[in-house]
């Protein structure tokens, strides 16, 4: 499967722990016959040197086995691990560049079961196949030839009696192999489950609804437990069926082997049904082996195609050869028409154009569900048009290298996201190499800076995972000043004011007139008084360009936004501002 070309670069340690594993394997294949030659010259004849010579070299065989055992396991360790970091770094690489209509297809569970789990399963098979499929080969085929040349007849024992155990490993995994693939889904579904409830604990906690999300997880909890019940139960009876047809093997043997010792007129001494015994055991061990190896086959197989189901997505937008670090950020949408992948019905967005001159200011007003985020988001790409196009600079947003295109352009989204660290170290998450000056200055603008100076750590104070220790206002005000330190050249607010007051709202966007002039700004707006001191406010209604002027022009022409206007500032006729 070509998904082993990550173990190309582990070549060196791939083929020595094989070659160590033989090793391992024939000290240990020596040692039956040792123990015959120790039971037939020394303890049968008296001769105690030889138990002494035989018994200290059979203990310096064992010695080596071991080095070869340590050093099989050390090399296919590394093998393993090395690919397994390869290649879980290159999905997570590829699910870093998916859109985001196809992360939302994979569902976070399942993404974080593919990058845990089942990396993990493939991991076991790739270090199982290096070093156990080998010692599995080496045992079968140097235990027959060694048990071949004590008897013949052994063969014919085993000749009948292996076709059953391979067939009863067939069976039994042909059974189990559905099940392996489902138990992973089921891993996908616990997993979603306990990501929405850490997640969303304040809300499960506000509504009061632990119980039911309880009996959630309880459901998916069953479920997969069911799912590994059944494997364990199938796979269950093939030990004991194995164990069977060994012990009846090795009846058979003893039985051939005390028929043919030399004291009863045949060839044999009692070592040699002794050491039969033992390759025997071995032989029969190794297709136990074999079992358990296509187990680990049938189980990484599933692995293996989710995995690649991962690799093989390639990203819907993709960029273009044209670098962005030079624009003065004019944006531009012409005829622009926008549909969900897959949706039904009319494009959320529909003959929209709007220029949008560098430096200046254009709040997006509408009702919910009229496409002002759908709007925003085709700027950096998030998603591309189905129709028209959306100019930056004069030059279509596709023909820009995407990275380069997203490093111009400062985006704060309605769901303000944090990480754990430090306040300065969320900042800096926009810019890595910004001084600590540049973060105060950033946080200044966003009016963030007060708040962080009333703590006792000031900028090092600590920020719980998603920013649980912070109230909204005080994320969303993280959250513009790390879009700030990011010196973009477009600015993009999307409804990112919506936890701030009127009076700090007023002051941040005094602010950022003030100290960031050159900048374009799109502002998605709930509030007309968020969008009422921008230079241009278009409003949208159903999709479309309803209306687009200063807040005065709309105030004269715009009965959608009188309305807007009227129900939100006015009551009983007097302004409130």
């Amino acid at each position: 499967m070509r998904i082993f070309k990550y173990l190309k670069p582990y070549w060196f340690f791939a083929i020595m722990a094989p070659l160590t594993m033989i090793g391992e394997v024939l000290m240990d294949l020596v040692q039956p016959m040792l123990m015959a030659d120790i039971v037939n010259e020394g303890l049968v004849n008296g001769f105690y040197d030889v138990i002494l010579t035989k018994g200290a070299l059979m203990l310096l065989l064992s010695f080596l086995g071991g080095v070869f055992g340590f050093a099989s396991a050390g090399f296919a360790s590394a093998a393993s691990q090395g690919f397994a970091h390869d290649l879980r770094k290159d999905c997570f690489n590829k699910i870093m560049s998916l859109s985001f209509q196809q992360t939302d297809s994979f569902t976070t569970g399942s993404l974080v079961t593919r990058m845990t789990n089942d990396i993990t399963m493939i991991q076991q098979l790739v270090n199982s196949f290096i070093r156990m499929f080998v010692r599995m080969f080496a045992f079968f085929f140097g235990g027959l030839i060694f048990l071949l040349r004590i008897n013949p007849m052994f063969g014919i024992v085993l000749l009948v009696m292996i076709p059953f155990e391979i067939l009863a490993i067939f069976l039994f995994l042909k059974k189990a192999a559905p099940y392996f693939r489902k138990a992973q889904e089921r891993r996908d579904d616990l997993n979603a489950v306990m990501q929405e409830n850490v997640s969303g604990s304040r809300v499960v906690k506000a509504y009061v609804r632990e119980a039911y999300e309880g009996e959630r997880f309880d459901r998916a909890n069953i479920n997969l437990s069911k799912t590994m019940m059944k494997v364990g139960n199938i796979m269950s009876f093939l030990m004991p069926v194995m164990s069977i047809m060994m012990n009846v093997t090795v009846v058979l043997i003893i039985l051939i082997g005390g028929l043919n010792v030399r004291d009863l007129g045949g060839n044999l001494l009692v070592g040699d049904v002794m050491s039969a015994i033992s390759y025997v055991s071995r032989i029969l061990n190794s297709v136990m082996m074999f079992g358990m190896m296509f187990q680990t086959i049938t189980q990484g197989r599933a692995s293996i195609e989710r995995v690649n189901q991962i690799l093989d997505t390639d990203p819907v937008i993709k960029g273009g050869d044209k670098l962005a670090e030079d624009i003065e950020g004019i944006v531009e949408f012409k005829d622009v028409a926008f549909k969900y992948p897959e949706a039904k019905g009319d494009p959320v967005i529909n003959n929209f154009s709007v220029r949008i001159e560098k430096g200046t200011t254009l709040a997006i007003l509408g009702s919910t569900g009229s496409g002002k985020t759908s709007l925003v988001n085709l700027v950096p790409r998030f998603y591309d048009t189905t129709d028209g196009e959306v100019l930056i600079d004069g030059v279509n947003v596709k023909e820009y290298d995407l990275k380069s295109l997203r490093g111009q352009i400062g985006v704060v989204f309605q769901k303000t996201e944090l990480f754990s660290g430090t306040i300065e170290e969320n900042v800096k998450w926009g810019n890595p190499n910004a001084t600590h000056e540049d973060v105060v200055k950033a946080c200044k603008i966003a009016q963030a800076d007060s708040f962080i100076e009333s703590f006792t750590d000031g900028y090092d104070t600590l920020v719980a995972s998603k920013g649980t220790s912070l109230s909204g206002g005080q994320k969303q005000r993280l959250a513009i000043a790390r879009a700030i330190i990011k010196q973009p050249k477009i600015l993009i607010f999307d409804d990112a004011t919506s936890a701030l007051d009127l009076a700090t709202e007023a002051k941040l966007y005094k602010a950022l007139r003030e100290n960031l002039k050159d900048v374009t700004i799109l502002l998605v707006a709930q509030r007309v008084a968020s969008a009422k001191t921008a230079s241009r406010i278009a409003v949208i209604d159903n999709g479309e360009l309803a209306a687009i002027g200063t807040n005065d022009e709309l105030l004269e022409s715009s009965p959608i936004y009188q309305d807007i206007y009227n129900s939100q500032l006015k009551q009983g006729g007097v302004e409130n501002e």
